[in-house]
């Protein structure tokens, strides 16, 4: 049977503002997104049986919470083969650590199964299909470093030039929940005006997230030898940029053995993307 095996790759927010709270209870925001050359790994295979099969590191998540899992069944009214899916799942980003773990897991689902079930839909319909499962989910299917605004679905393409990053985990799990519904996160940064580059940002979370997880601000601290450090989302990971992969590596290797961390590089298309297109070129 068919088989595809793609990255789910990191992300990191590299300032996040939080402009307005609406009146259905979300968040109006700006954030620059850009992806990592490191994430979990899924494989694809086509099954006989008509069921969705997920197998791997799961953690215990029961399969119908499971974003995984959501994904592949949001695909089902499309597909145009009788099969069905088997996905295996190799762990590598931290959950609830604000690297988009659970949403580019179900966004390179959405890719995958897309093309697997011959489901013909455009990015835009995946990326629709996807913002349902959550806000994080269609810039992971569009693929690309952007700019977000709205609640995360206004999405504008940029190009940055590649960074090193070392990313650090501190053990702890930040409820993103949590965090947009605390009555003390700022929600009335204004809006950018002009040149984003030139703006001074930060992350809006991040004041609130330290005060309620002393981990994360003992982490940013530790960081802030090495660079300006920021935490990426609601949290908990931390990041300092860099020049090189040496550099990088070099704050790794000095990482308290409480803490848990990585070093990549920044890619303006996400390696889910650059692997599918290498699939497609050799199914032809």
């Amino acid at each position: 049977m068919t088989s595809l095996s793609l990255m789910a790759p990191a992300k990191l927010n590299l300032f996040l503002h939080i402009n307005a709270q609406r009146a259905d209870g979300y968040h109006e925001l700006e954030t620059l997104f850009t992806f990592l050359e490191f994430g979990d790994e899924l494989n694809f295979t086509c099954t006989e049986q008509d069921n969705i099969e997920i197998t791997g590191d799961t953690h215990g998540i029961a399969l119908e919470d499971n974003l995984i899992y959501k994904a592949a069944s949001a695909l089902r009214p499309f597909r145009s083969v009788e099969t069905g899916i088997s996905i295996a799942l190799s762990k590598k980003l931290p959950m609830g650590g604000g690297v988009g773990g659970g949403s580019s897991d179900a966004a390179t689902t959405l890719l995958a199964i897309n093309q697997l079930w011959k489901c013909h839909l455009s990015h835009q319909k995946l990326a629709e299909i996807g913002l349902k499962l959550g806000a994080d989910v269609p810039v992971f299917v569009n693929g690309k470093t952007a700019l977000a605004q709205g609640v995360g679905e206004k999405l504008t393409a940029v190009n940055l030039p590649q960074r090193w990053f070392c990313v650090v985990f501190p053990n702890v799990h930040v409820s993103t929940g949590t965090v947009f519904t605390h009555p003390d996160l700022p929600r009335d940064t204004a809006k950018l005006s002009g040149d984003w580059q030139l703006a001074n940002t930060n992350n809006d979370c991040e004041a609130l997230v330290k005060k309620l997880y002393p981990e994360v601000e003992k982490t940013l601290g530790w960081l802030l030898k090495y660079g300006p450090a920021r935490m990426t989302g609601t949290g908990a990971c931390c990041f300092v940029e860099l020049d090189c992969a040496t550099s990088a590596q070099r704050v790794l290797d000095s990482l308290p053995s409480c803490w848990q961390g990585f070093v990549a590089p920044s890619t303006n298309i996400s390696p889910a993307h650059t692997q599918l297109d290498s699939w497609l070129k050799m199914q032809k």
